[in-house]
């Protein structure tokens, strides 16, 4: 059975992964901090949310491009220069906004600049666990582990950005978040697990997510695995479309029964909701598919999200938001595996980038559709209409269904045959 305990045992391994936990935790804290400070030194919403929009778009745009770096050259060689910009180009922004008078396109250029060189911390932690655990049950619980911290450094995050604020201007927290990338990703690429590129043979690598039996994942010309992990990056764009959707509904709902404040605790729900579902999808040892459980992980998060529409009242709305979020964090975690199994050795920081790119990408969609939608149709058809991508991207569980149904006939058959040749 895996355990927690097991995956943080290996030498190096509680090193490398706090050292990358210190550093994703910036990212937690960027996003407002920029928001804050660059509003404080303009005293303009649209401005703030340009360059947050800026940061954002080239942040999850370059974010393969960037993984390429890593694969091609290492951690070491390619994450440093990326960290030293980020950091640099961070501080310059803490600079310029600490004070009004700075020109907007000053600071848009270098917020749409510092969100160029992010450096994809989250996908090279993600292949380096290949190297700490490579036996597929302790893999999948290594990622389920990652992905449980990853949503709770989202929570921490803005908590540490309001206290930082409360006692100091919010440029602080633009700095704050550049010395954080810094210190995190020094000490990540200083580990010994992160010396050199992933290199392994292309064939099945140690840690194949696929069961015995099972049909190999997806693969190029002569036998190569795809660079381009597909269904993980559907169903992860499905996903971020909801959750993006979600948060705007979410303060819809809670303004239309006048209890605005109840937003906070409603997406707490569905964020300890992801918690629990992460914790529980990495302590059990699954048996079924990794595609097979992707595909209904999905569809659950759709048709919960689809009921959370229908609920009469907040507690409800928070308790639905909460059953959804047990599905979030499984299937975030089950896409990134999905993508290292079906990834060339050699592009798996990659294939995790092109999940996150989705996520990304998809949550900033579904924002905007329920933007345009909220208050032209009803809040129960918009949450049907943000769970649709998930619940679609469920379908694609049923080629795997029709391959495990067939398996066991094939195998009476080979019987029954073996055996009518052993009368003869």
């Amino acid at each position: 059975m895996p355990s927690y305990a097991a995956v943080l045992r290996p030498p190096h391994a509680r090193r490398t992964f706090g050292a990358a936990l210190i550093g994703r935790l910036s990212y937690g804290t960027v996003s407002l901090s920029l928001v804050l400070a660059v509003k404080d030194a303009s005293g303009s919403f649209a401005l703030a949310g340009t360059a947050m929009a800026l940061f954002g778009a080239t942040s999850v745009c370059l974010s393969p491009v960037r993984a390429a770096f890593v694969d091609r050259y290492g951690p070491r060689r390619a994450l440093v220069p990326m960290a030293g910009c980020y950091a640099l180009l961070l501080l310059v922004l803490a600079a310029a906004t600490r004070h009004p008078g700075t020109p907007p396109p000053l600071i848009a250029a270098l917020a749409a600049a510092a969100g160029a060189g992010t450096p994809p911390l989250g996908p090279t932690m993600r292949t380096l666990w290949r190297r700490l655990v490579p036996e597929r049950e302790l893999l999948e619980c290594a990622y389920s582990l990652d992905g449980v911290a990853e949503e709770l450094l989202y929570v921490a995050g803005p908590l540490l950005v309001g206290a930082l604020t409360a006692c100091a201007s919010p440029s602080a927290g633009v700095a704050v978040s550049a010395l954080l990338v810094l210190a995190g990703t020094v000490a990540l690429v200083t580990s010994p697990v992160a010396a050199g590129p992933h290199r392994e043979s292309a064939g099945s690598p140690p840690g194949d997510l696929r069961p015995a039996g099972s049909p190999p994942g997806p693969t190029g010309p002569a036998g190569v695995r795809s660079r381009w992990p597909r269904q993980p990056v559907v169903v992860a764009a499905g996903v971020g479309l909801a959750l993006g959707g979600l948060d705007l509904l979410v303060v819809a709902d809670a303004a239309r029964h006048g209890r605005p404040a109840a937003v906070a605790w409603v997406l707490a729900a569905l964020s300890a909701g992801s918690v629990v579902g992460g914790l529980v999808n990495g302590a059990v040892s699954w048996h079924a598919p990794a595609r097979l459980r992707l595909a209904l992980l999905a569809a659950g998060l759709g048709l919960s999200l689809s009921g959370a529409g229908l609920a009469p009242n907040l507690p409800v709305l928070g308790a639905a938001t909460a059953l959804a979020g047990l599905f979030v964090a499984p299937a975030l975690t089950t896409s990134y595996l999905i993508a290292d199994e079906s990834a060339a050795p050699d592009a798996r920081t990659r294939a995790g980038a092109w999940v996150n790119t989705a996520v990304n990408a998809g949550s900033t969609g579904g924002t905007a559709a329920v933007g345009v939608l909220v208050g032209r149709v009803p809040l129960a058809l918009c949450f049907a209409l943000v769970a649709a991508p998930a619940l679609l991207s469920g379908a694609s569980a049923l080629p795997v269904l029709g391959r495990v149904s067939r398996r066991p006939r094939r195998r009476r058959r080979r019987r029954a045959g073996a055996g009518s040749g052993a009368r003869t």
